[in-house]
This record gives C-alpha cells, structure tokens and sequence, in this order.
C-alpha cells in the first residue's frame, strides 16, 4: 500500500532550493524512500557536472543504487518536486520504482518556461521527420555480439519483461 509522507516532499523541495541557490541546477530535488527510510536523494546538477541527464530523479536513482548496491529500486518510493521527463520517466521504469509523488505538473512547469513536451512530440514522429534525425545502419557485427551475449545465458536488463509479458492480450 502506498502512503504519501510530507516529510519526504518536504526534504525534496529543500534539495530543489539547494540546486538552484548552489547554482548547481534548475530547481528540482528528488529523495528516493525504501521502509520509511531515505535510501537516496539528489537535485539537478547540470549546470555543476555539465552533463545533460544529471535530472534530480537520475542523480536521486544513481545514488540510491549506489546506497543499495543493486540495480533495482523494487519496493521503493519517489518524491520529486516536478512531474518527471521523459528521461526520467524512463529511468523509474528500468529502476522498478514502486510509486512515484509529484509537487508540480508539467503543465505547472510549462508556465514558467519548463516545457519538454516537445520531446514527446519528436518521439511520436517517423525517425526521418525528427528534428535530429535517427538512422538505423546495417551492421551485422553488432548483432553478432547481442547474439554471443545472449549464449551466456546472463539475465537482461529489463525489470518489466514478466510483468509486461502477463499484461499484453
């Protein structure tokens, strides 16, 4: 059962004032929560790292992978101050996040210039009307080496595979 705690809102807006007056990023924090307990934080970082996905929900994930020391946030809850992006949206997913609470929206976002809706926009698009145009090119070495890597017999990274599988008609 998910219980919604202010406390842990309360401490993801505090590291969204901490990015922007450290002027480290824009003004998101994030706090990841496992049992009651915080097992990661984190805030914007891109303008201090000068890495594009350095979002406070990615630098909260890494950190409490890190904390954990495993892959996978199964059982765990994430308070952000900011309805997640798409990159981030994504990360949750692979991260097997349990549930997910947002202060302000997107369209809240939009109002004051924050507006990634674009991004969904392209991503809808055939790949040769995107703004920045992908291409698939041969290369059977490539698939080569997905087909050596899947002899081994190795777990693939994909958390939802089982669920999803059991979802679809």
């Amino acid at each position: 059962m998910n219980t919604y705690n202010p406390h842990f809102m309360s401490r993801a807006i505090e590291l969204s004032q901490q990015a922007y007056h450290s002027q480290k990023g824009l003004p998101i924090g994030c706090v990841i929560v496992k049992d009651g307990k915080i097992i990661g934080e984190g805030h914007n970082e891109i303008f201090s790292r000068m890495i594009p996905t350095a979002h406070g929900e990615m630098v909260a994930i890494e950190n409490a992978c890190q904390n954990l020391n495993q892959l996978l946030l199964e059982g765990c809850e994430l308070y952000t101050t900011l309805e997640p992006c798409p990159m981030c949206f994504s990360a949750i997913y692979w991260a097997k996040i349990k549930t997910v609470y947002y202060a302000c929206s997107n369209e809240d976002a939009a109002t004051i210039g924050f507006d990634d809706s674009f991004i969904l926009d392209q991503m809808k698009k055939k790949k040769s009307e995107q703004l920045i145009p992908m291409t698939q090119v041969e290369n059977t070495a490539a698939f080569k080496v997905l087909l050596d890597w899947q002899d081994l017999a190795q777990d693939a990274s994909q958390p939802w595979q089982n669920e999803y599988s059991r979802m679809s008609p």
